[in-house]
């Protein structure tokens, strides 16, 4: 199993009203959600690791998970409300604006979390869980608890605009790059994590320098590219898509990614740390796929397996 570690939210889309003007209406989401979702539908055993309100949009959450054949015995229940996040969309490119005080998924403690079992080969973590506190702290705890003897993915999914202390949230990033066997960002990420260096190329080799032993970076239009330790790299375009928005498009490529890196047997320590560029090549055009078709419709709405045959 591969256990999604991050949050779960109510992501508020605009639409048209029927008096003519725009309304919000809301949709499950969130960076970690989308991907156990993702994964779940493409028959990958998952599960989710997030802090889940007991309200009504915390229910929505959990039944869509279970829908979608996502294991939701790790998720930690409480009264705290949602996280809300509104959404404005520009030429089909989302913009996020984050409502997270005292939530369920933002106050979830280290001690809410209970040890995890054998079953999980792989730990996923990422979003904006990864930048607020305490939650922060609390996915930071379970790498260094459970992530030794586990593959771990991370993709961090920046949003400036909800970073309150830069220099604690690089200084976490970078002890948690450290512990991660991949870690992928799109090519904003990287400028951000590293606006000191010159070149995209540059920027990727000094991050896969941090620890990890694959690193990915997507590039919208462009496409994706891997980086691996042995020094080779590869490259897949996008796939061919009628874009109608991008939410959760890279949210569902990690959920690609992983799925085909399982179907590999490349989710053990050994097998990851000297991943073949064939492989790696694989999983980033599986991952491509796979987000053309979230992209093809609105919101974040991950495909079935059936949907690709």
């Amino acid at each position: 199993m591969i256990l999604c570690c991050g949050e779960a939210l109510i992501d508020m889309i605009p639409e048209p009203t029927v008096a003519g003007g725009e309304g919000f209406v809301p949709h499950v989401g969130g960076a970690v959600f989308n991907t156990a979702v993702g994964l779940g539908r493409l028959g990958t055993q998952v599960g989710l690791l997030s802090g889940v309100s007991t309200d009504q949009f915390g229910a929505r959450l959990e039944t869509h998970l279970r829908e979608s054949h996502v294991d939701t015995s790790a998720l930690v229940r409480s009264a705290r409300p949602t996280t809300m996040a509104f959404v404005q969309l520009e030429d089909g490119h989302a913009s996020y604006t984050f409502y997270d005080e005292n939530t369920a998924g933002r106050m979830m403690a280290s001690a809410d979390v209970a040890p995890i079992g054998e079953e999980v080969e792989a730990l996923f973590f990422g979003g904006i869980s990864l930048a607020v506190e305490p939650c922060a702290n609390t996915y930071a705890d379970v790498l260094q608890r459970e992530g030794a003897r586990r593959v771990v993915m991370i993709d961090p999914n920046i949003r400036p605009g909800f970073i309150r202390d830069v220099s604690r949230y690089r200084a976490r990033l970078d002890r948690m790059f450290a512990q991660a066997d991949v870690v992928k960002v799109s090519d904003e990420d990287l400028s951000w994590l590293m606006p000191d260096v010159a070149g995209f190329e540059a920027r990727a080799q000094k991050l896969l320098q941090k620890g990890p032993a694959f690193v990915i970076v997507t590039c919208g239009s462009k496409g994706a590219q891997g980086f691996l330790t042995s020094g080779e790299q590869v490259a897949v375009p996008a796939q061919p898509a009628t874009v109608v928005d991008t939410v959760g498009a890279g949210d569902t490529f990690n959920s690609g990614v992983l799925a085909r890196l399982s179907e590999l047997g490349a989710l053990r320590k050994d097998r990851i740390s000297s991943l073949s560029p064939e492989n790696a090549r694989d999983a980033l055009l599986f991952g491509a796929k796979v987000a053309a078709v979230t992209v093809a419709r609105a919101g974040a709405n991950p495909p079935w397996a059936r949907e690709l045959a």
